[in-house]
C-alpha cells in the first residue's frame, strides 16, 4: 500500500502556525491580529534591491489594506536593528514610510513553521512567501515567489478583495476577478439541482457554470 504523502508546513483552511516574535514594533503574536485580516510576508534579506521594491510597494498600499481591516507584517532572518536601519534608509532615499512591523526571525522559528525556508533556494534565507490569514486565525491563501522575481502587491490586494467578497456573498471568483465583475454561482450538487439551474435566473452557460452580478 502506498504511504499517504503528508503536507509539510502550513495548510490552507487550517489554523495558521502560532508565533511569538520580536518585531520593529515590539513583540507580536498571531492572537494580536484576532478580529483582523493579516498579510504575513517574508523577504530574503534587508538592504537588497528586489526586497526594497516590494517593501515600497506594500508601504504605498498600506492605507488600501487598512481600509479592508487588514494588517501587514513583514519578516526576514535579520535582526530588528537591521530592519530599523533599512526602514530609515528607505525613508531617506525613497521618501517612503514603512508603517508596518517587521519580524526579526534570527532563529528561523517563524520561517520554519510557515515553510518559508526552501532548501532548493536557500538554507539561510526566507523565500518571498505571502500568507493571507483571516480574522479567526485561519490560513486562507499562500503564494511563494522565487528569490530573483519580486511579487505583485497589486495581485495580493486583488486576492484579498476576492476572498473577502467571496466570503460575504457565498460565491466563487473567476480568473482575475475585480470588483464590479460577475461572480460564479456554486454549481448544484444534485441531478435535480442541475435540471433546475437554468430556471433560477442566473446567467447560465451550462448547469455547472453560472454567474451573477453582486
Amino acid at each position: 500500500m502506498t504511504d499517504q504523502i503528508q503536507p509539510v508546513g502550513p495548510r490552507l483552511n487550517e489554523r495558521a502556525p502560532e508565533f511569538n516574535a520580536p518585531t520593529t514594533a515590539g513583540q507580536k503574536t498571531l492572537d494580536d491580529y484576532k478580529g483582523k485580516w493579516l498579510i504575513l510576508f517574508s523577504h530574503p534579506a534587508d538592504f537588497t534591491p528586489v526586497c526594497t521594491t516590494e517593501f515600497i510597494a506594500f508601504a504605498k498600499r498600506h492605507d488600501d489594506f487598512a481600509a479592508m481591516n487588514t494588517e501587514l507584517l513583514g519578516l526576514s532572518i535579520d535582526s530588528h536593528y537591521s530592519h530599523i536601519a533599512w526602514m530609515l534608509n528607505i525613508k531617506e532615499k525613497w521618501g517612503v514610510d514603512i508603517r508596518f512591523p517587521i519580524i526579526a526571525d534570527l532563529n528561523m522559528a517563524v520561517a520554519q513553521a510557515y515553510g518559508m525556508i526552501q532548501p532548493g533556494a536557500s538554507d539561510t534565507a526566507a523565500v518571498r512567501a505571502t500568507f493571507i490569514i483571516d480574522p479567526e486565525g485561519v490560513l486562507r491563501a499562500m503564494v511563494y515567489y522565487p528569490m530573483n522575481a519580486g511579487r505583485s502587491v497589486d495581485e495580493i490586494h486583488r486576492l484579498l478583495v476576492a476572498l473577502q467578497t467571496a466570503d460575504k456573498n457565498q460565491c466563487a471568483m473567476p480568473e482575475n476577478w475585480k470588483p464590479g465583475e460577475p461572480v460564479i454561482v456554486p454549481p448544484p450538487a444534485t441531478a435535480e439541482g442541475a435540471e433546475a439551474r437554468k430556471a433560477e435566473g442566473y446567467d447560465t452557460v451550462d448547469w455547472y457554470f453560472s454567474t451573477r452580478t453582486l
